[in-house]
């Protein structure tokens, strides 16, 4: 039984999200569109994943351009 049947999230990995997006938009854009150094200064997979699992802000800002690009 699902126990989050409306949290598009739910069974997700933070890393499949950055990895989805970073396919999608190019380190370039995600940069332009989430003002995090991560994303613009060197950007890796791991640093943002390191950075974004540190501050909730960051991560809840990753996620929802996540639901709005993938989910609705």
């Amino acid at each position: 039984m699902d126990n989050q049947p409306n949290n598009p999230l739910h069974g997700v990995k933070l890393a499949d999200v950055v990895e989805k997006l970073v396919e999608h938009y190019g380190w370039d854009e995600l940069g332009d569109r989430i003002d995090i150094n991560c994303f613009q200064i060197d950007p890796s997979v791991k640093s943002s994943l390191k950075f974004l699992r540190k501050q909730q802000w960051a991560r809840d800002k990753v996620e929802q351009l996540y639901i709005d690009t993938f989910c609705n």
